[in-house]
């Protein structure tokens, strides 16, 4: 058995990947498995899994790679799984003079485009420029790649060719799933909108969908069932008067809530929608959330991106739009007011995809086999 550590510079400890999927499957494994995240303070052990996070995002890079090397020193690990470039330099110098295997796990597309925000276009290219290349000094330093969907393999797959790695989606175990197929009565309906609460996530776009839906449905009761949480002051500001155009009385909120309860908490929905804005970087990002919808038998209406196009076959329990064409959104939610019949196959469609094809069951042992057999 081996010992196995997670460093992680942006994710929280109980990130859904990290604590919930690819440890815990670790650990059941007998392995001896540490989380180590710089998000927020927690030390302890869940789950027979070591945890060790501190509130040290504000640090400095250097203070940073001095509080993975220490538990580095400290924990001896034989396999480190990084999440981000910081996390893999941190563990290469650890792993200088030992046999240590360095597994990336590219989740996220780097450099995103929050971090190339400047004044000018000259200061976004020169940070592009650095970015990027830290991004393939991490690569250089890895010995093996997960990518968390096929776009994310750009660039590093292809540079670095001859390093093993696979294709590992963020698909749910069955564990995690809560199952409600809702009948709809032609009188109401509940859309449902998860996470977080921005422009750029699609929450106009839902309330945009919501407004025309209403609009050309006068006898129909719209309700919006809402659990996130705004991510800046601007988009609270901006939240308050999308609610307040809307009508709070029509709109049920809810807090945020641990992974078990997810699909729980937004059973009352009778359709799932995720409208976020496309551009370069978020239509090659596969929305996790999707494949827990599909598990509570939830039918979708998403945006069309492309990573989604790539790794599930949408149109089989929902719809892929314009996320900006509110006649496109609220043409969908119509085609199952009119046939509740063909809601009901979507419903049961959703479960069959995500029994069959896209839980975590059905990809957990490649992912074992690569942490634990792979040479290196």
């Amino acid at each position: 058995m081996k010992r196995i550590l997670f460093l992680t510079t942006s994710h929280h400890y109980n990130d859904d990947r990290i604590f919930y999927h690819q440890a815990k499957s670790l650990r059941e494994q007998g392995h001896t498995v540490k989380i180590v995240s710089l998000t927020a303070e927690r030390k302890g052990v869940r789950e027979n899994i070591e945890i060790e996070a501190s509130a040290s995002l504000d640090k400095t890079t250097t203070e940073k790679l001095a509080i993975f090397n220490a538990v580095c020193k400290a924990f001896q690990p034989e396999i480190i799984i990084c999440s981000e470039p910081l996390a893999v330099i941190a563990a290469h110098r650890y792993g200088k003079n030992k046999a240590v295997k360095i597994i990336y796990d590219v989740t996220e597309w780097y450099p995103s485009k929050r971090m190339l925000q400047h004044p000018n276009w000259f200061g976004s290219f020169l940070k592009l420029i650095k970015f990027s290349a830290i991004q393939f000094y991490a690569g250089w330093k890895s010995s093996h790649f997960i990518f968390g969907e096929q776009s994310k393999k750009f660039p590093l797959a292809y540079v670095f060719r001859r390093k093993p790695s696979i294709v590992l989606p963020y698909y749910p175990d069955h564990s995690y799933i809560s199952r409600t197929i809702n009948k709809l009565d032609g009188k109401s309906i509940t859309l449902g909108y998860t996470g977080r609460i921005s422009k750029r996530d699609g929450i106009e776009n839902f309330f945009n969908a919501a407004h025309l839906l209403r609009r050309r449905n006068p006898g129909l009761q719209v309700i919006l069932l809402i659990m996130g949480r705004a991510q800046t002051e601007a988009d609270g500001l901006s939240f308050e008067k999308l609610v307040q155009d809307f009508g709070q009385e029509n709109i049920k909120f809810k807090e945020p809530v641990p992974l078990e309860k997810f699909t729980e908490s937004f059973a009352e929905a009778d359709i799932c929608l995720d409208l976020r804005e496309k551009d370069f970087e978020s239509t090659r990002c596969l929305p996790i959330k999707l494949f827990y919808y599909a598990g509570a038998g939830k039918p979708v209406i998403y945006s069309n991106l492309k990573a989604t196009r790539q790794h599930i076959d949408v149109s089989k329990f929902g719809y892929l739009v314009e996320p900006d064409d509110a006649r496109q959104v609220a043409n969908a939610v119509e085609h199952y007011l009119r046939d509740q019949n063909h809601y009901d196959h979507h419903a049961h469609q959703a479960v069959n995809a995500f029994e069959t094809q896209y839980n975590w069951n059905e990809i957990k042992s490649r992912f074992l086999k690569f942490v634990e057999k792979t040479n290196f």
